[in-house]
């Protein structure tokens, strides 16, 4: 029984629909059928009751999913320690420069336990790259925020974060316990460079054109209310800097924390780093 089949067998189980298992392993349809037909013949047990809406797992099916699972998961963990012990295991994880979230120190702890030998580089890109130098290649995963362009990219929801207005403690919104949009409609905002990922910019500018200094970086948002008296959007749940207060935004979607990797990328340590990523959010 070869690993490559259990691995098509899972994808199908999971999908519960040939096609779309197919497109989740980047291969045609034809060649998964008959890879199931082959280790339905090799086990001797029909694993799949198959109909026009799609399939349903057997009983027999059902216990080899679970199989399979364990099986497979341990063969990565093999491939993995053999590659780290040969020291030639990293992975580069890019991240928004100055921002900062509670998730990433369970996140680090908990991969750290997993994979004690595997050397994490983190690698900082501004505001202008919401995907943290995926599409460059510079880095292996991003762990970073919504809304940009996920063409060739996966990407997985971590946390929903509520956001807020950034003002100056001495300006007169600063004293509401809570504002819409409206309020900030006539104002300068901090504003990024023209060429920024558009649905990225147009979520920090609060889904309308604005005019305002330039910045590319958290530090530079901050210092750019703080000088100019403009505004901008941040966490809620970031601590301002002295001179300035953050202000709950009624009519605001939340920002999304997420994970992003290359579409296609079979690389064990940055599933590991999926899994473990959701399970630390989830914490």
């Amino acid at each position: 029984m070869e690993l490559r089949a259990l691995h098509y067998f899972v994808a199908v189980a999971e999908e519960l629909h040939f096609g779309r298992a197919a497109t989740r392993l980047h291969m045609s349809q034809p060649p998964l059928s008959r890879a199931i037909k082959r280790l339905e013949t090799e086990l001797g047990a029909t694993l799949f009751h198959r109909s026009p809406a799609g399939v349903t797992l057997t009983p027999v099916g059902a216990v080899l999913l679970d199989e399979a699972r364990a099986l497979l998961d341990r063969a990565e963990r093999v491939r993995l320690r053999v590659a780290a012990a040969a020291g030639s295991v990293t992975v580069t994880v890019g991240v928004l420069g100055g921002a900062t979230d509670p998730g990433v120190a369970r996140l680090a702890a908990a991969y750290h336990r997993l994979h004690p030998r595997v050397e994490v580089r983190v690698r900082e890109s501004d505001l202008t790259d919401p995907a943290c130098g995926l599409r460059a290649g510079r880095v292996d995963v991003a762990l970073t925020r919504g809304p940009f362009d996920t063409t060739g990219l996966t990407v997985r929801e971590l946390s929903a974060d509520p956001v807020g207005a950034l003002l100056r403690t001495d300006d007169p919104l600063a004293r509401r316990d809570a504002l819409p949009l409206a309020d900030l409609a006539d104002r300068r905002w901090f504003v990024f460079p023209e060429g920024t990922d558009p649905a990225w910019q147009s979520y920090w500018s609060g889904g309308a054109p604005r005019t305002g200094p330039v910045v590319r970086a958290v530090q530079e948002c901050r210092q750019a209310v703080l000088w100019n008296g403009t505004v901008g959007m941040t966490l809620l749940a970031d601590e301002p800097a002295d001179g300035l207060t953050v202000v709950p935004l009624l009519d605001m979607a939340p920002s999304r924390m997420v994970v992003a990797w290359a579409e296609g990328d079979a690389n064990p340590l940055i599933r590991s780093f999926v899994r473990t990523a959701i399970a630390a959010y989830r914490a």
